[in-house]
């Protein structure tokens, strides 16, 4: 029992970091997901299971997830979409530089996933 709450303290106190040190990216999306009219709510850097993912609509099943070029081809990027997806999750993934160039396109595409959920 100590060694899952361990984890969970860790997992915790990473999303806490992560919080703290947004990316200029991050920072940008989440100021328009919280007040996109978008009619639901989003939280960030939020532990599910043993990750900790960008942002997240719980009643949507939304996850949606941003990377930098350090993600290209990513195989544990993929394991991690499979086990989100098989728990119950969709995972939207932007490129840093999508939110930076056409972030009211990357709204949209959130906005037609969440048109087709709730």
């Amino acid at each position: 029992m100590q060694r899952g709450r361990q984890r969970e303290s860790v997992s915790t106190e990473v999303a806490r970091r992560l919080r703290r040190d947004m990316t200029p990216e991050e920072r940008l999306l989440w100021s328009r997901l919280r007040g996109a009219g978008l009619g639901v709510s989003f939280r960030r850097q939020e532990v599910i299971g043993p990750f900790v993912v960008d942002f997240v609509c719980y009643p949507a099943r939304l996850v949606v997830e941003l990377d930098g070029s350090q993600h290209a081809g990513s195989e544990s990027d993929r394991l991690r979409d499979a086990k989100l997806t098989a728990d119950g999750f969709t995972v939207l993934r932007f490129w840093n530089h999508e939110v930076r160039g056409n972030l009211d396109g990357v709204l949209a595409r959130v906005a037609e996933h969440l048109a087709g959920v709730t």
